[in-house]
Order: C-alpha cells, then structure tokens, then sequence
C-alpha cells in the first residue's frame, strides 16, 4: 500500500492558531482546575480574533498569550462568553460534554506507535525547523516496500540546496534511503512570507495531523482550546492510551480502539478494540469523562505542548503503556 502523511511546524498559521486556543485554556487551569473552555483561534494579515465559551475563576490575558506566541505584530480580537448553561447542566452531572465518537490507535511500526509516514514526516520536520523556526511542511510518501518513494520540504527563509543538505543529513542519521527522484525542496520557490502574512489559520484545521495521518480514521472533533469535560478531547487522548496498552499487553502489530458517547452521559455507548483486526470489548478501564480526566491527569496545564507536534508519539500520559 502506496501511503503519505505530512507534517507542519509549530509556526504555520493552523498550528499558531491551536497553540493560542490551548494555550488559554492552559492559562485558566493554572489557577482553577474546574475552568470549562472552548476557544477558537482564527488569524491573518496582522488580525487575530479569539472567540468561545470560558468558565473559569482565573485570570487570563488573552492578549499577552496572543503576541508570544505568534511575535509579529497583530491586533488582537476577543469575544468570550460563558459556557451555555443547558450544556453545563450536562456536564455538572458528570455526563459528558457533547457526543461523538473518538478514535485510539497504536502500532507496532515504531517507537512513537504511529503510522510510519507520520513519524518520517514529523521527524524531518523537527530536523529542518531545528535551523529554521519558522512556518513550515514535509511530506512523506512510503511506497509498498515501506522504503520512502518521494520527500516535499516547504520551508520559510530557507532555500533549496540547504533543505536538500537537511534532508540528507536526517536521512543518513536515521539511517534512512532516500530516492533519487521525486526529491521536492520549496518546489514553488523559496519564499520568505510565511505565517499569518500568507495565509489565514484556524483552530481544529489540522486535525490529520495532529492525529495519526490520513490512513488512520478520527472522530472528527478538535481537541484545541477545549477543556477535558470535552469527550472529543479526553476520550480521545483515553482511546489512544487503551490503545497502547493492549498494543503491549498482548504483543499486536495494530490496534483500532472506538469509543462513542451521548451528551450529558456519562457512561460511552460504544468500547471496542479491533486488535489485528479482531474486536474485543474493553474492560478495566473507567470511561467516564470525570474516570478518565482524573487517570490522565486532564486538569493540569499541559495542552500547549499537545499543539505544537502532534497529540499522539510525544510520550504524553496517554503515549505510556501500562507497567
């Protein structure tokens, strides 16, 4: 099977716009564990407007988190109300906060338990925005042999001969072929507009990324800005977890783990693992949202750095197979 998977950096506009949206939330946790958020960020061409739900006994300088993280200059707009009381009636309860269905996955390919095109692609990625922190993609193509068929780098303030040498440097240090052909180095050009000056991003938008690649299927929902009452956020993150804990408990090359909810409920309606592609229900596990934000210790401020590189192979607590 012919696959690809890509990867961006923390400074493309999509990702600016994730790390704002949990870098707030972040924000609110600091000094109230029960803070309810859901934060949207969009931004472009010097503007930047956050918008959502915030229920929290916190302070939180939207403003300030805004310009650290994205450094040009932009003006900031902000439209924050509280939660909706019918849905808080739901959560209050201990039911979860919206329904949906969640997605775990876990394989035996490599370290990071992810597809072996996502873990390349993120991999060079990091290499290359090592000399150049700026916005950014990579793109891997594995053919059916799993050895890589074609590489795309795009990168701001870089040029092309450099990207090649990048390239070949992480390849030969990871003891990885590379092509001869179907080598793409800012195949439009090098370019030196990145980020919001470029292009618009949006909170949620990268959501492939941020889960397994494309050949893996998700829920649907985003995790960014959203507290962890949010089932398309902690089950999610609970999915992946059971999903690396059967992968080593029994040994298994893949699993699959689906999990789904009813909003204001707080038992899921559906739990089943597919493991090398035979299901099994699973048990042992509290699915509750309150179960599993205490078991992933969901109320600490941890969200910013799920945004930058992806929320499964970054050994999060949910990357850690049970001892």
């Amino acid at each position: 099977m012919i696959r690809t998977a890509e990867c961006v950096t923390p400074m493309h506009p999509d990702k600016m716009c994730d790390r704002i949206s949990d870098a707030i939330l972040d924000a609110t946790l600091k000094g109230d564990a029960n803070s309810r958020t859901a934060i949207e960020a969009m931004g472009g061409h010097s503007i930047v407007t956050v918008t959502g739900e915030m229920t929290t006994n916190s302070y939180v300088n939207i403003l300030d988190i805004v310009k650290r993280i994205v450094v040009d200059k932009v003006g900031v707009q902000s439209n924050i109300v509280r939660q909706s009381p019918e849905i808080a009636r739901g959560v209050d309860s201990g039911g979860a906060g919206d329904q949906g269905i969640m997605v775990g996955y876990a394989c035996s390919d490599n370290e990071a338990m992810i597809p072996t095109e996502l873990f390349l692609a993120r991999q060079l990625c990091k290499h290359i925005y090592h000399e150049y922190p700026y916005d950014g993609k990579t793109q891997i193509t594995l053919s059916n042999n799993n050895k890589i068929s074609a590489v795309v780098t795009s990168f701001q303030n870089s040029e092309k001969d450099t990207l090649s040498c990048l390239t070949e440097e992480w390849a030969k240090q990871n003891n990885i072929e590379l092509p001869e052909k179907m080598l793409f180095f800012n195949p439009a050009g090098d370019w030196d507009v990145g980020g919001f000056d470029a292009d618009t991003g949006l909170t949620g938008r990268k959501l492939i990324i941020d889960n397994y690649g494309p050949r893996i299927p998700i829920g649907g929902g985003a995790y960014s800005g959203k507290d962890a009452t949010k089932v398309d956020r902690s089950a999610a993150y609970m999915a992946r977890k059971i999903a690396v804990d059967i992968l080593h408990k029994k040994g298994a090359k893949e699993v699959h783990v689906f999990l789904a909810y009813a909003i204001g409920i707080a038992e899921p309606v559906m739990a089943i693992a597919k493991i090398d592609g035979k299901d099994e229900k699973i048990k042992g596990y509290d699915l509750t949202p309150k179960g599993i934000i205490d078991f992933l210790g969901l109320t600490k401020p941890i969200f910013e750095s799920t945004a930058e590189w992806g929320h499964y192979g970054n050994s999060f607590p949910w990357d850690r197979p049970v001892k």
